[in-house]
């Protein structure tokens, strides 16, 4: 009997709002990491695993998404005319996958984990929906078992009964479609609200725990620069596709102008085919692709767009 394909998708809708200004003029699943949109990596690392077709979809500032998916093999793209959120969207993308579990990345996750065995060990377990989890203090809000099943949702630092862990969810998951199927369609919808009534009415969550990885979420203007800083001083930044292998404490992208009289201290991260003025001072921060930085600019910790 032939293998049926392992199907994705790549959630890459949300509105980003805790990187605002940022996210105003570009869609966080496309902030460059080392000059490339961090969706495109993600959709590499997932077609790498052996996932396709790959549903991707898009509302805030659509069209840039669209542009940068458009041409991608085995890429089903889903254009979102309202918020839906992120079971809204899951419940729209239905018609695109069949009976086989689905395995679901935020799309704005780095990291080095094994998408293959995660879904293996999925079809293994018998769940009707796997969260990857891990311990990540500052994330710490799902009630965990000892015998693995996701409980609940709370908050962080909240009291667990004597056997349960708070743990953090990493934003892959692997879920049976059928549990997809229940959500009430064409509007907005939050996956984890689906996920408490499957446990309210006696359904399995499973918790799959890794430990030993690299994650970030890169949900902050700090945690993005954060992810840049880890990457260029290789403080267990990740190996992924299309993060070229970088040497010393700057990244310059192709076609890149520098005046005279430029200084880089500590990290620096410079994208295509920006243009760095005269007597530019510039100190852990990240230069998108294209912009020009004016003379005399002085800049630390910080994005420059």
């Amino acid at each position: 009997m032939a293998t049926l394909p392992k199907k994705a998708m790549i959630l890459a809708a949300g509105l980003g709002t805790r990187l605002r200004p940022y996210t105003l003029v570009r869609p966080k699943p496309l902030f460059p990491v080392l000059d490339t949109p961090l969706a495109l990596a993600i959709l590499r690392q997932v077609q790498a695993a052996g996932f396709g077709p790959v549903v991707v979809n898009a509302y805030h500032l659509a069209a840039q998404i669209v542009a940068a998916f458009q041409g991608e093999p085995g890429v089903v793209l889903q254009v979102e005319s309202k918020e839906m959120g992120t079971g809204g969207g899951l419940r729209l993308a239905l018609p695109n996958f069949d009976d086989t579990p689905l395995l679901i990345v935020n799309g704005d996750v780095v990291h080095d984990l094994d998408l293959a065995w995660i879904y293996e060990q999925h079809r293994r377990a018998g769940n009707q929906v796997t969260m990857v989890m891990h311990d990540y203090p500052r994330f710490n809000t799902v009630r965990v078992a000892a015998d693995g099943r996701i409980l609940g949702f709370t908050t962080v630092g909240a009291r667990v009964a004597p056997g349960e862990q708070l743990l953090a969810f990493t934003g892959i998951h692997v879920v049976n479609p059928a549990v997809l199927a229940a959500i009430p369609e064409g509007g907005f919808y939050n996956i984890i609200d689906r996920y408490r009534d499957l446990i309210a009415t006696g359904g399995r969550i499973g918790a799959l725990t890794v430990q030993g990885h690299f994650w970030t979420d890169m949900g902050t203007p700090a945690d993005y620069l954060d992810l840049h800083g880890q990457l260029l001083t290789g403080g267990g930044a990740p190996s992924l596709p299309d993060f070229a292998p970088v040497s010393g404490l700057l990244y310059q992208g192709q076609g890149v102008r520098l005046g005279s009289n430029v200084r880089f201290d500590d990290w620096v991260a410079i994208g295509s085919h920006a243009v760095i003025g005269d007597n530019v001072q510039l100190s852990r921060v990240v230069v998108w692709d294209g912009v020009t930085v004016p003379a005399g600019t002085v800049a630390t910790d910080t994005i420059l767009t």
